[in-house]
């Protein structure tokens, strides 16, 4: 069993080799050596060609009635690190800013313990690359990995939070994590000259009526409980003062609580454009990619039972959480086999992709400590 200095090594060498969506490949060369020295006799592990950076390790169970499923995610992100400490990222330009080398740790801690002790039902590790960008979750699912033995009935997978003391569990019923939508627009009108505005057809005007209306759509076609988020964060348009600009760029993210919310803000958006274009005799271009960011929607019963144990448990922390606007693609995931995601605090000063983001190492054993006791119970 690995101890907690093997742990904490484990984790700082990962923190030192963060790799960006679909290039993990020093990471999972490293995670591959360390599975290699498990016990191996209960376990089968699998890369995958379809996506070469994946790795998949399956547990035989003693008496299986079904197949648990746990997703840890292995990219980095593309910060410049600033915390000065010994074990910093070793490559620039990149860094754990949030948290997936503590991740990984945790579930090489679960891992390890039952291949020393062989579990009821057979167990699923999906080591899952491109979470950050790329919709590794939703690449890996179409890529027809989860097939046969490999296809797991549930899924669970954590999050550090630096929002939590450490070791703490979160969860709630329902959407844990927003579904999120980038919005891309092109309104192409005629440039002009700034004195003679009848001959020239202004994109600016257009985008400037285009984004009020956008801001309309959560006041005026959502449930106000239910809340959602429209925001356009970049707007370019025009290359001098005196010149009517011809085109217009706009960029924004769409969050929201459910997936039918997402598709209902999508339409009123594709709507309101429509109505643009009309407006103002130009051409609109829409471009909305979801990708696999669908909203994490924990499923009710396994929700439940999970929440349940981590309330009866006396030696865990467990405190209900509100949803959070944050993306995640194991929401794809969930979509498709029902599971559970749940927040690890790991107590910082600063949040997630900063690049001062340092937490708590003390949170590993812990959270190994709680997925084994739930899995333990849930077989």
């Amino acid at each position: 069993m690995l101890t907690s200095e093997q742990l904490i090594k484990i984790r700082r060498d990962l923190h030192q080799i963060p790799e960006l969506a679909l290039h993990e490949y020093q990471t999972q060369k490293y995670l591959l050596q360390v599975i290699g020295n498990f016990n191996q006799k209960y376990i089968e592990t699998r890369t995958c060609s379809e996506l070469p950076t994946v790795i998949l390790v399956r547990v035989s169970g003693k008496k299986p009635q079904k197949t648990i499923g746990y997703r840890a995610d292995i990219d980095g992100l593309p910060v410049q690190e600033q915390t000065g400490l010994p074990f910093a990222s070793h490559n620039q330009g990149q860094m754990h800013a949030c948290g997936h080398d503590i991740h990984m740790t945790v579930a090489l801690g679960i891992l390890d313990y039952f291949c020393e002790h062989q579990p009821q039902d057979n167990l699923l590790f999906f080591f899952q690359p491109a979470e950050e960008s790329e919709s590794g979750a939703k690449k890996a699912y179409e890529a027809g990995i989860f097939t046969g033995k490999w296809r797991p009935d549930e899924f669970f997978a954590l999050h550090d939070t630096p929002d939590l003391p450490t070791g703490t569990i979160g969860c709630r019923l329902g959407t844990l994590f927003a579904g999120t939508t980038e919005i891309n627009i092109d309104l192409y009108g005629k440039d002009g000259h700034a004195a003679y505005p009848q001959q020239a057809n202004d994109m600016v005007v257009a985008a400037a009526a285009l984004i009020e209306q956008i801001q309309t759509i959560i006041s005026r076609s959502i449930d106000p409980i239910a809340g959602g988020v429209i925001t356009i964060g970049k707007v370019r348009a025009g290359t001098v003062r005196n010149a009517i600009a011809g085109h217009a760029h706009l960029e924004g993210t769409i969050r929201g609580l459910t997936q039918k919310m997402i598709e209902k803000i999508d339409q009123r958006l594709r709507e309101i454009t429509q109505g643009i274009a009309h407006s103002y005799n130009a051409k609109v271009d829409l471009q909305l990619n979801q990708g696999g960011y669908w909203p994490v929607e924990n499923d009710p019963q396994i929700t439940n039972e999970f929440i349940n144990y981590m309330k009866e448990n006396p030696q865990i922390n467990y405190q209900e959480m509100q949803p959070a606007m944050t993306g995640e693609d194991f929401g794809y995931l969930l979509a498709q086999i029902p599971g559970t995601m749940f927040w690890l605090g790991v107590d910082d000063d600063a949040q997630l992709h900063s690049a001062t983001f340092n937490p708590h190492e003390e949170a590993i054993e812990v959270g190994i400590k709680a997925v084994v006791g739930f899995l333990k119970s849930h077989m």
